[in-house]
């Protein structure tokens, strides 16, 4: 044996004599790899069960990773000649980590599909964060979940990249709006009989214990005049994927198409009142009660983060649109907002017609 090993070996009796073990560790860190490993394991082999304390120690010794490593095998030595330590008995730390906790949240704007992004930061305690990052569909629920431990830098990091690539506004919110936006999406898998994700039951319990904000009324009485100008917030980039799924109005594109085409002589009164049918028939068929309280929450959604990004008037037309279809009093064929909706889809259903654009670039599936 080593001077070296001798000098470990020492060290290793000592603590099985009582010696603290924090004077062990310090000897075997300073000592070569193999140094530490021959001590180890002929400490192991001298004193059989007896050592198991002292190495078990040395393997749970969160300061010195070679140590630690050099300790499991000597364990798994051990082990293989059938000396193992008996199962201790389940006590819980000192100090308990809390359970974590939403400690700050960012929501992306709502794209044409219905879905949205969602990041919730997690305080764990004892300084640690995890992050959880999804995608969240108004049809469908959690599309997709991913996320760990991060640092704050790391974070610092991948919030000025998002903010650089996003298409859509992205907006700090308190933690429980983002919360209940997680909650509606669990509501949703429960009515549809789906579940989510396999990734999300690293975070079920997280969610299911944070507070969510409750849903504010929708405001009384919007102007209407500013429902009439829901073309102006439809020429908004954050809204250019919003209308009606092309491959829904197909047919109904491809007769005003002939229309248009037509040789007979048609006055462009005539075009004008054909083309408000067909829009008023896509409409009416298209905007069901379930499809009308949807749009109504993605305009709620997006008049907030208008609001919050300083764009009050754009706020205002949003709300209004989605306080028209709650009206059910309100003929919805005689709505801007859904006829803008089913004008823009056919316009991408003749440009997916002539080969111009491909259908699945512009379909409104999840």
């Amino acid at each position: 044996m080593t001077e070296a090993a001798a000098a470990c070996r020492a060290a290793l009796d000592a603590a099985l004599a009582g010696a603290p073990l924090a004077a062990t560790v310090a000897t075997l860190t300073s000592a070569p790899d193999a140094a530490v490993d021959t001590a180890l394991r002929e400490f192991g082999q001298a004193h059989g069960a007896a050592a198991l304390s002292v190495i078990a120690g040395l393997a749970e010794n969160p300061a010195a990773r070679a140590v630690r490593r050099a300790a499991r095998r000597a364990l798994y030595r051990l082990a293989q000649k059938g000396v193992t330590a008996p199962p201790r008995a389940a006590t819980g730390p000192v100090v308990g980590r809390r359970p974590e906790r939403p400690a700050r949240a960012w929501l992306s704007g709502i794209d044409g599909t219905g879905s949205r992004a969602a990041w919730v930061l997690f305080d764990g305690g004892f300084g640690a964060t995890a992050l959880c990052s999804l995608i969240l569909n108004d049809t469908v629920g959690i599309l997709e979940v991913a996320g760990g431990e991060i640092t704050r830098k790391r974070l610092d990091t991948e919030l000025a990249a998002l903010r650089a690539n996003q298409k859509l506004p992205w907006i700090e919110v308190p933690p429980p709006r983002a919360v209940a936006a997680v909650h509606a999406a669990l509501t949703l898998h429960q009515r549809l009989g789906t579940v989510p994700p396999a990734a999300f039951a690293r975070w079920q319990a997280a969610f299911e214990d944070a507070p969510a904000q409750a849903t504010a009324p929708p405001p009384a009485s919007p102007d209407p005049a500013l429902r009439e100008r829901v073309v102006e917030l439809l020429g908004l980039p954050e809204l250019a994927s919003w209308f009606i799924d092309p491959e829904s109005v197909q047919s109904e594109s491809l007769e005003l198409a002939q229309t248009r085409e037509s040789r007979l002589v048609i006055c462009d009164e005539i075009k004008a009142e054909r083309e408000v049918a067909v829009v008023e028939r896509i409409v009416e068929r298209e905007f069901t009660a379930d499809v009308r309280r949807r749009w109504a929450e993605r305009l709620d959604e997006m008049a907030f983060v208008f609001a919050v990004t300083d764009r009050p008037e754009p706020a205002a037309i949003a709300a209004a649109a989605a306080g028209a279809l709650r009206d059910v009093a309100q003929d919805i064929r005689r709505q801007p907002f859904p006829a803008a909706l089913a004008r823009r889809g056919m316009e991408l259903a003749g440009e997916v017609a002539a080969g111009r654009l491909s259908a699945a670039d512009v379909s409104r599936r999840p």
